[in-house]
């Protein structure tokens, strides 16, 4: 059975709740708090291609880092947006769940389901 790995924020609900179901499920996950470990660009290249996203719908476009950065600008690449959030990982959508070569978004939480 392939681990399962969350990349968590344990002050964020969507997080805790989607934390909660694995375990409720019996799946005990290995637990990134990419706040204070975040993935390098080269990780997160390979989280972009399971979850089948562009950096762009990965970021929280609501952060204030988001605005700060510019990135909004459509004329930023996706070089520029990896590092970006590989530099602020708060502009990393969460919490993102991979098993084996699925990942998905928990939001809602039961999203994770489908890795499972």
């Amino acid at each position: 059975m392939s681990e399962v790995t969350i990349y968590h924020n344990p002050r964020c609900s969507k997080s805790r709740q989607t934390l909660e179901l694995l375990t409720a499920k019996g799946v005990t996950p290995r637990v990134v708090l990419y706040l204070e470990d975040p993935p390098d660009a080269v990780e997160l290249r390979q989280i972009l291609a399971l979850l089948k996203l562009t950096p762009r719908d990965l970021m929280r476009t609501r952060e204030s880092e988001y605005a700060a950065l510019d990135l909004g600008n459509p004329e930023r690449d996706d070089d520029e947006l990896i590092g970006a959030m590989v530099a602020n990982p708060i502009l990393i959508e969460r919490p993102i769940v991979v098993k084996g070569s699925r990942a998905v978004i928990g939001r809602p939480p039961e999203k994770v389901l489908e890795v499972l």
